[in-house]
């Protein structure tokens, strides 16, 4: 059985959006799946849009997807010899020509041409003068003048044009430099590529793309053209949907794989499933269940996803994720040890990996301020006994785990007759400053007992010294 190549050929005219990044998955878990080659190119033929800064952006949203490359990544603007010795292949074969006609006179002709209604095409003037190489002379290609072209798609189905609607396009302007649709063909032709998984904003230069490749003498790709990728209001993803370059998910806290899992579900499907790990991603994935509608970018779709995949991430997976949010905050290089506990306090309770920054924060302060209605509300003097109680119980513990916990607050409960939320509350509010946080149990256990201890002493000092005052 043939080897399936594919490949992702971006240009560097940009950052990685959305939907490049939805093409590029759909080519590299293919490529995964049926265990083929996927093959990354840099389209940069457009010499004045393209630039160093968009290619490094490409190369580290693809680095944050996890998105590797069995070859490349090959760069068109180095591939300029193989372009002119293909070239004049179809010079030679009589598949292409030499024209000579003026800018002027071409605007006229495409400005005649859309007044009577037609399509403004090239009228074939050159088409049969025999012209040599000449200053300011292009290369059209002689596309035939009856006849179809078919398109075979495995997702649309065979889509026909009629070649009459086709014109003899440009190959290689006056300059010398290539044009996009011939070098698309000549490069994946010469890389082997068997599988073109594109957005279907590329079927109409699939009619000329497939007359190259016969003039070449290629066998055809099989394509497959996905569907747009949509805002909820369902026009084209623009930046008013929420499309923003790919890095930009990844700076407000998204997990690459919860990324990638919910751009692989905006138009491929397996059954009802909707959350995919990366390996069941590559074992499943197919060009079959690829679907014909355009997929809808929805921002909260995907942030409850990033919940649950959050959650279901070991901790100690999420904290080369959290570190630099963590770095953000002033906190570096953290004890490993100690931030897998606290991830697995908050993974249940953050949707992103900033909830989880700042959930995780007090537990790395040296000391708590008290949020001003916490304290009002629960640091009153009816407490300190109790409060007391707890630190004097929590010192005599020898084991601090949640059964050592559970012991020390059940003594102090009996002893003041009091329900478990009369004292867990001061003691949330004394532990994090706040009234909202993980279990209570949780967070003493992971604090440590110094620190907890501290902390507690601390708020007793605090209510006593209000009670004084």
């Amino acid at each position: 059985m043939e080897e399936i190549i594919t490949r992702f050929p971006p240009s560097p005219t940009g950052y990685l959006h959305v939907g490049g990044a939805r093409t590029a998955l759909f080519n590299w878990l293919y490529a995964r799946h049926k265990k083929g080659k996927f093959i990354l190119r840099i389209e940069d033929t457009d010499v004045k849009r393209s630039t160093q800064a968009s290619v490094d952006a490409i190369f580290e949203a693809l680095e944050w997807l996890g998105i590797d490359w069995d070859e490349g990544p090959y760069f068109q603007s180095q591939r300029f010899d193989l372009y002119r010795e293909y070239i004049g292949k179809l010079l030679e074969n009589g598949h292409a020509y030499y024209c000579d006609c003026p800018p002027e006179r071409l605007e006229r002709m495409r400005k005649a041409a859309m007044d009577v209604g037609g399509k403004p095409k090239y009228d074939g003037t050159c088409r049969e003068k025999g012209l040599g190489p000449g200053e300011g002379r292009v290369v059209r290609f002689k596309s035939p003048l009856t006849g179809t072209t078919v398109m075979p798609d495995v997702i649309k189905g065979n889509i026909v044009f009629q070649n009459a609607e086709l014109d003899d396009f440009v190959v290689a302007r006056s300059d010398g430099t290539p044009t996009y649709n011939f070098v698309v063909v000549v490069d994946d032709v010469t890389m082997g590529i068997n599988t073109v998984i594109r957005g279907d904003d590329h079927v109409n230069n699939t009619p000329r793309q497939i007359l190259l490749y016969k003039a070449l003498g290629a066998d055809l790709p099989a394509f497959g053209h996905v569907p747009m990728v949509l805002g909820n209001d369902r026009t084209r993803l623009s930046k008013r949907h929420g499309a923003m370059s790919v890095t930009a998910y990844r700076d407000m806290g998204f997990l690459p794989d919860a990324f990638i899992n919910y751009m692989v579900r905006l138009g491929w499907s397996h059954g009802d499933q909707e959350f995919f790990t990366r390996s069941e991603l590559i074992e499943k994935f197919d060009i079959d269940h690829i679907g014909k509608s355009a997929g809808v970018f929805d921002p909260e779709k995907l942030t409850a996803l990033n919940a649950d995949h959050i959650k279901a991430t070991p901790p100690e997976s999420l904290i080369p994720h959290l570190k630099p949010f963590l770095a953000e905050r002033s906190i570096v290089d953290p004890d490993p040890e100690f931030l897998k506990g606290i991830i697995r306090t908050l993974n249940t309770r953050s949707k992103t990996l900033i909830d989880m920054a700042d959930g995780a924060l007090f537990y790395f302060k040296d000391s708590i301020e008290y949020d001003e209605k916490a304290d009002k509300k629960f640091l009153k003097p009816a407490v300190l006994p109790p409060l007391e109680t707890l630190l004097s119980e929590l010192e005599k513990l020898k084991t601090w785990d949640e059964t050592g916990l559970e012991t020390a607050f059940k003594a102090t409960m009996e002893a003041h007759d009091l329900k478990l939320g009369k004292i867990a509350q001061p003691v949330r509010v004394a532990l994090t400053g706040g009234t909202v946080s993980p279990g209570i149990f949780e967070i003493i256990e992971v604090l440590g007992k110094d620190k907890s201890l501290d902390r507690l002493s601390r708020v007793i000092g605090h209510i006593q010294g209000k009670s004084e005052g």
